[in-house]
């Protein structure tokens, strides 16, 4: 029996590495990322300004000034899912969380799935945050709109593409650049947005000109629909859910962290509930100090008018800019995330030419060819999409939907070990208790009832303008569907022959382990 070599290494105690050698892995990510790093990661995935801002427009189109109430309703599901996840965080606490814990709750071909579907769905995620910069660098200058003037029926969807891809080519270069560049910029980004939105909320506070009752109004959002305005609502409730997902992040940094287990918990529950109460105060007091609720571009432009409307255009655009900043670091952190999903997968042999990806440079101590290789198929769907006019709302959507689903391959089958009573939550950290099997079912009911909602071809998400097509609307049915089957085939039929951990990334290499040599397809 012989032990493979060290990898390199900086700081961390001994039992950091603990969770590690379970899953028959060395450790080779070196652990610089304190407390606050890990918080920064999970609230910089979520993005209290990118989502805010992105997805308001939609939101209040579809459902009027009442679509806030999908913020709490959102909320609650998700946090009882970040609950679960707060759990698993602390007994597994290692690069590429969903896959990992799916792997561990379920088994090894429910984990796959888990990660095909979060590996792609973070490709996409990329490119949906990054259309972000075309929602806010026109309303700061007109400069921006470098493709037409805005008005021609593909202009804002090709600029939007052009800015995107110097955002992505941006988020590339730092991550390739290793962890530490990474966790600089995303902290000071993370800083710089938690004052931004204090001040933003201040700000609209004192320009008030109606009281939250205002939230009571549905502006006619129902009229035409089938269930009336429950119908306009779920549409509506997108602009919520696209916010409220990838605090799992923290816990996918979980071997660079430092005390992982501790750390990674608090910083999931942190997040998203520091995102909750910051960015539904924003959204009620933007509603409250907007001068006019019927102003069609509160439907066009949606937070960004809101800011400008009443601040004026020096400090709106000040504000603007830190909305650019929030933006830059959520793409940076998405990116990081799916970077450290693709190594962990490759590390188990589990994507064509895993040995290659699972390499971490030693000068920058992260996995490159990874991040190169995510960046890129970010700028394909991001092309493969330059004409279309729903651009935001299509690739946020498909998005959204399988990470939900990803969501769902982990609290299911976490569910299922509660039942069977397989599940022990780590010695002496973080444990939902006696509050573990309803909080779990909620967490599963949820994510359930919301992929349904995402998924249903409505016109008024995947097809709303010219031209009407039967497979633009069921586009994210037809395209998600084809990833899981085909995702699911693929493991069943090639990939569960290869599965295992590489030998150059195990911890010990001995003919009773399950370590393979990568395999070539």
């Amino acid at each position: 029996m012989t032990t493979a070599p060290p990898g390199p290494r900086t700081t961390g105690e001994p039992s950091d590495d603990a969770e590690l050698a379970e899953f028959g892995y060395r450790p080779e990510l070196k652990r610089t990322l304190g407390n606050f790093h890990t918080f920064a990661a999970g609230i910089s995935y979520i993005s209290i300004l990118t989502g805010t801002f992105q997805l308001f427009y939609f939101g209040y189109a579809s459902g009027g000034p009442a679509y806030w109430w999908s913020w709490p309703l959102v909320f609650a599901g998700q946090f009882m899912v970040a609950l679960c996840f707060a759990e698993l965080a602390a007994r597994y606490p290692v690069a590429g969380s969903i896959y990992n814990w799916a792997k561990k709750v379920g088994n090894p071909h429910v984990g796959w799935l888990a990660g095909w579907m979060m590996l792609l769905a973070s490709v996409v995620s990329i490119a949906a945050v990054a259309l972000a910069y075309q929602l806010t660098l026109p309303q700061i200058s007109s400069f921006f709109q470098f493709v037409g003037d805005g008005t021609g029926t593909y202009d804002v969807a090709t600029n939007a593409v052009l800015l995107a891809g110097v955002l992505i080519l941006f988020t590339t270069l730092v991550n390739a650049f290793g962890v530490k560049l990474m966790a600089r910029i995303n902290t000071a980004g993370v800083f710089l947005e938690l004052i931004a939105t204090v001040v933003l909320i201040v700000l609209l506070a004192v320009n008030v000109v109606r009281g939250p009752e205002v939230v009571t109004e549905t502006a006619g959002t129902g009229s035409g629909q089938s269930f009336g305005y429950l119908g306009a609502f779920l549409v509506a409730s997108l602009a919520s859910a696209y916010v409220m997902y990838g605090f799992d992040t923290a816990a996918s940094l979980g071997e660079e962290s430092l005390d992982p287990s501790r750390n990674a918990p608090r910083a999931i529950i942190r997040a998203i509930v520091a995102s909750f109460v910051l960015g539904g105060l924003i959204l009620l007091l933007a509603l409250m100090s907007v001068s006019s609720l019927r102003g069609e571009k509160l439907s066009t432009d949606g937070l960004q008018y809101v800011v400008l409307d009443v601040l004026g255009p020096t400090a709106g655009k000040a504000m603007l800019w830190c909305v650019l900043i929030a933006v830059t670091v959520c793409a940076l952190a998405v990116h990081t995330a799916a970077i450290r999903l693709a190594f962990a997968m490759a590390r188990d042999n589990n994507l064509p030419g895993s040995a290659r990806l699972a390499k971490v440079s030693p000068r920058f101590g992260t996995p490159v060819l990874p991040t190169v290789i995510i960046g890129v198929l970010a700028l394909a769907i991001l092309v493969v999409n330059i004409r279309q006019p729903q651009i935001f709302t299509v690739v946020t959507s498909i998005g959204i939907i399988m990470i939900y689903i990803a969501y769902l391959l982990v609290t299911g089958p976490m569910l299922v070990a509660r039942l069977r009573g397989r599940w022990q939550p780590a010695e002496g950290k973080f444990s939902l208790g006696r509050w573990g099997l309803p909080v779990n079912l909620l967490a599963v009911l949820w994510g359930g009832f919301m992929t349904v909602n995402l998924i249903w071809p409505r016109a008024a998400v995947y097809n709303a303008a010219a031209p009407y097509h039967w497979y633009l609307r069921w586009g994210a049915v037809l395209f998600v569907g084809a990833i899981a089957l085909g995702g699911f085939a693929y493991y069943w039929f090639v990939q569960r022959h290869r599965t295992g951990v590489l030998a150059e990334h195990a911890a010990v290499t001995s003919p009773d382990t399950a370590v393979h040599k990568e395999v070539s397809p």
